[in-house]
């Protein structure tokens, strides 16, 4: 572009709602910010993706969200550069012809999941997906490879769709899922097709009474924070290179503006990697009450429960689910609790922007005093020393 004239104008439809979507948008910017290029970029106010006008854009390029079908039929035929994201097919049919496509490599995604799950030494393996409509191809595509993996290594894969959510049908949509949990074969291994679908499955085991991960140990897909903040149990998810996804569009579309030609090139990006929190650590339990308990300690452990609700909810008297506990896990019910609270602890202080007194309430605590009385008392230091322990 030479010096003076005006940035290219460029339109990102991209829905921003959406974590995956978000990450493709911030790896734009940091393309933008490496590269001191100049593009005046165009997006509806309330960052949700909508073609209309769209054939009217007086602009010079776009970046669009192909696995949305009314976004890639409404861009692909304009008179533009035009660079498409999306996730990966395993036919070359399925991608829009020349036009240069950057995808997450659906099927690394689910490997990292199902090696994961292997690793933790389950043998059954499930995958909730999303009903087969146009929208959800990339679902479907995620559902495939879950199914050639399981065939591969001869083991049953069962898939499960559920309902598409709404406010007005949740109540019998979590019911079904609750329902479809109680069926399965246990202990058991299942992958989410994303983040807002593990979400689903971790409250449907609420409602089922089935534990996580002692018998359902679950890993999701994006590493939304949104997720983690909303769910009782930290989940598991494999972290999608959405960034460098955008990253790349960019600088396909910078390429294009300069005259490149990059029609019909396919650029796969792989996975980042596997944030493991606790829904997927699953470890076989020779106790079904220390199976219960836990499940009711992850749940509960912040809220000031006592030995004896822990031992009511397993249905087993104090002194026999303590015996439980020092076979199987060689503590005490007490210690497995506090444990929990530490490391609720821990991950908030990490946070600069939570305050030591929000830490001490969210984790159980009932001062900052009593918080730092503990920790001297289990780890011989502060919290904020423990960290920077950590940190080296």
């Amino acid at each position: 572009m030479a010096v003076g004239k005006s940035p290219y104008r460029i339109a990102l439809l991209f829905n921003a709602n959406k974590v995956y979507d978000r990450q493709v948008i911030t790896g734009i910017g940091q393309y933008l910010t490496l590269t001191r290029v100049k593009w005046d970029l165009f997006m509806e106010e309330d960052f949700r993706s909508r073609t209309v006008g769209i054939r009217q854009w007086r602009g010079d390029g776009i970046i669009a969200d192909f696995d949305d079908p009314t976004v890639a039929e409404a861009v692909s035929c304009l008179p533009l550069p035009v660079v498409a994201v999306g996730g990966s097919y395993a036919h070359e049919s399925d991608y829009p012809a020349g036009i240069p496509y950057v995808a997450t490599d659906n099927q690394k995604l689910v490997r990292l999941a199902y090696d994961h799950l292997i690793e933790h030494g389950l043998q059954r393996f499930a995958f909730f997906g999303k009903p087969p409509e146009q929208d959800n191809r990339w679902a479907g595509e995620r559902e495939r490879w879950f199914r050639q993996m399981t065939d591969d290594d001869d083991l049953e894969g069962i898939v499960y769709h559920g309902s598409p959510t709404s406010a007005g049908g949740w109540g019998r949509a979590q019911e079904d899922i609750a329902e479809w949990m109680r069926s399965l074969p246990k202990p058991i291994g299942i992958i989410a097709a994303t983040d807002a679908r593990a979400r689903q499955l971790l409250q449907s085991c609420v409602v089922a009474d089935v534990p996580v991960p002692d018998q359902v140990a679950i890993v999701g897909i994006d590493d939304d924070p949104i997720v983690q903040m909303l769910s009782s149990i930290r989940l598991t998810s494999v972290i999608q290179g959405a960034e460098e996804m955008g990253r790349t569009a960019a600088q396909l579309l910078h390429q294009m503006l300069h005259g490149g030609d990059c029609s019909g090139e396919r650029i796969l990006v792989p996975p980042v990697g596997i944030s493991v929190q606790a829904s997927s650590q699953h470890r076989r339990m020779r106790s079904q009450y220390v199976m219960r308990a836990r499940h009711f300690i992850r749940q509960y452990a912040c809220t000031g429960i006592k030995v004896e609700q822990v031992a009511n909810y397993a249905g087993v008297s104090r002194s026999l689910l303590e015996e439980h506990f020092k076979r199987d896990l060689k503590k005490s019910v007490h210690q497995a609790i506090l444990e929990y609270k530490l490391e609720t602890a821990l991950r908030m202080l990490g946070d600069p922007s939570v305050s030591l007194a929000d830490v001490a309430v969210r984790s159980g605590f009932t001062s900052v005093q009593y918080m730092y009385a503990v920790f001297r008392r289990e780890y011989d230091c502060t919290p904020k020393q423990f960290l920077e322990r950590a940190r080296h």
